[in-house]
């Protein structure tokens, strides 16, 4: 996997329609975990209150997400978004203060839309601080 200080280069990968387009196409194949963890850091980049500094990690991970060729192509079953939940992760434990109950409500309620009812305890990993 990339180390999480070369994510930036990633910057230039991102945009919302590229991410959205991304999310809706493989959201049931990544899993609800990583979905979760994309929803999460894409609501705090909508905050006024995220930093620059913290929103050039998240666009450098949402653009690492977003990307089809990376470490371990999206392709290959069960590892395929290994890499992209890994730098998902690094960059919410970086921004983790932006990731206020407002923003897990808007998250969870985009998931309840593409999942349907799920198991919230499924979330816990992705939760806890």
């Amino acid at each position: 996997m990339n180390r999480p200080n070369d994510l930036e280069k990633y910057r230039g990968s991102y945009s919302e329609r590229g991410l959205m387009n991304k999310l809706t196409a493989v959201a049931k194949k990544a899993g609800i975990k990583a979905v979760y963890a994309v929803l999460l850091l894409y609501y705090a980049l909508q905050s006024p209150q995220t930093s620059t500094k913290d929103k050039s990690i998240i666009y450098g991970a949402l653009g690492y997400f977003i990307l089809p060729l990376d470490l371990v192509p999206d392709f290959i079953p069960l590892a395929g978004f290994g890499d992209d939940l890994g730098a998902l992760l690094w960059a919410l434990s970086r921004v983790l203060a932006n990731i206020t109950e407002e923003v897990r409500e808007k998250a969870r309620l985009k998931l309840r839309d593409w999942f349907g009812d799920y198991d919230s305890r499924e979330l816990h990993e992705i939760d806890r601080p």
